[in-house]
């Protein structure tokens, strides 16, 4: 049961506002193949998207089960938000319509949450927030996910959300100059709200962070979204 267990093959997916990725992983999480990505369908709508994964995963060798970071609230493999996607999202079966196209068991978290789970030490309260085309967000207290954490819609500052001041939208309006004056007062912000031990800052723009973090503030890449995908399995 070991060896086969160690056999098995992971397809990680990672569904952004700009961007699907996907990476085929070992049991012990290692990449086995390199990143493919391909642009999210305009209108990003199931079907496309579903279809844009199926692609991507035709080009990663053979896989037994599939992990799916989404955008969006997820519920027992049913995506219930998808605001930087398409209204046709509320309310789907992904797992379901994967699974049933590629053939193989799927698992579907939050993209935040799943980017989390890479990157997380497991100690302590960990948040973790991802800069992309929205604003992601996950919290765990040793180890443990606080499930269905939305903090990128709530209020920040200036009657607007987290994601309103710091979605991609908005770093290409107002420059990265003022863009990093607003991330820092959120993690600011952040840690007043959460007291937590430590905060992750992930997604696409993390790349484009340039201030000065406090000792407890780490960057982490953004392959790290694919690679806590082999965290959906560890029952």
């Amino acid at each position: 049961m070991v060896e086969e267990n160690q056999a098995i093959r992971t397809l990680s997916v990672d569904i952004g506002g700009s961007g699907v990725k996907v990476m085929v992983l070992d049991h012990h999480g290692h990449p086995l193949t390199k990143r493919a990505r391909t642009e999210t369908p305009q209108p990003a709508k199931p079907d496309l998207v579903i279809d844009a994964i199926a692609a991507l995963a035709a080009t990663q060798g053979e896989f037994q089960r599939v992990s799916v970071g989404f955008p969006g609230v997820v519920r027992s493999g049913i995506t219930e938000t998808a605001v930087n996607l398409d209204p046709d999202w509320i309310g789907f079966d992904l797992a379901t319509a994967l699974s049933k196209l590629l053939k193989v068991s799927v698992r579907v978290i939050n993209d935040a949450d799943m980017q989390g789970l890479g990157a997380i030490s497991g100690k302590g309260v960990e948040l973790v927030i991802t800069l992309g085309t929205g604003f992601g967000s996950a919290l765990f207290v040793d180890g443990k996910l606080v499930p269905n954490l939305e903090m990128g819609h709530h209020q920040f500052r200036k009657e607007e959300t987290y994601e309103q001041q710091l979605g991609r939208a908005t770093l290409e309006k107002v420059g990265e100059k003022k863009w990093n004056r607003r991330l820092e007062k959120a993690i600011a912000s952040l840690k007043h709200l959460f007291n937590y031990d430590y905060l992750y800052i992930g997604g696409g723009e993390a790349e484009k962070v340039n201030i000065q973090l406090p000792e407890n503030v780490k960057i982490i890449l953004n392959i790290t979204g694919l690679l806590g995908g082999i965290a959906l399995w560890q029952d």
